[in-house]
């Protein structure tokens, strides 16, 4: 029996900090609480063979941090886990045609993927109408270009 929860208490603790872990991954899909869910499991089997408050937390904490160490790295080269661009950011290295001129002191326009965007130059050379450009970056609802050679 425990001085904090008695015995019984216990398993239902590391199976609702389970809960808790897997509901926070599910949110944000960043792989760092799954791990804190699988120490809390085995620290549950820990608990329903009625080993001591001590141990369970030991091996929740063991469990946890080694297996963040050396499991998601793997996991995360795996999964792919943020290196899927979404958005905005999916047209950076895109190649756009200007359909306005862009020049040093006004913003031009680009069309990319069927979308016009108003644009400047990384530069702020001027770049005519009809001029294949690449975008660098976002700032905003501008495009950053530079003229494709």
């Amino acid at each position: 029996m425990s001085l904090i929860l008695p015995d019984y208490n216990l398993f239902y603790l590391w199976l609702s900090l389970i809960a808790i872990f897997i509901v926070i991954e599910v949110v944000s899909f960043s792989l760092t609480t799954l791990w804190f869910a699988f120490g809390s499991f085995i620290s549950m089997i820990c608990a329903y063979a009625n080993s001591s408050i001590i141990v369970q937390i030991v091996v929740f904490l063991s469990v946890s941090i080694l297996s963040a160490a050396f499991a998601r790295p793997i996991a995360i080269k795996y999964l792919r886990v943020g290196k899927y661009k979404t958005n905005t950011d999916s047209l950076i290295g895109e190649v756009g045609v200007v359909i306005k001129t862009i020049q040093d002191v006004s913003p031009g326009h680009v069309k990319v993927r069927g979308q016009e965007w108003s644009a400047d130059s990384v530069a702020g050379e001027i770049i005519e109408v009809g001029e294949k450009v690449e975008i660098v970056a976002i700032k905003g609802v501008k495009l950053i270009v530079n003229r494709v050679s």
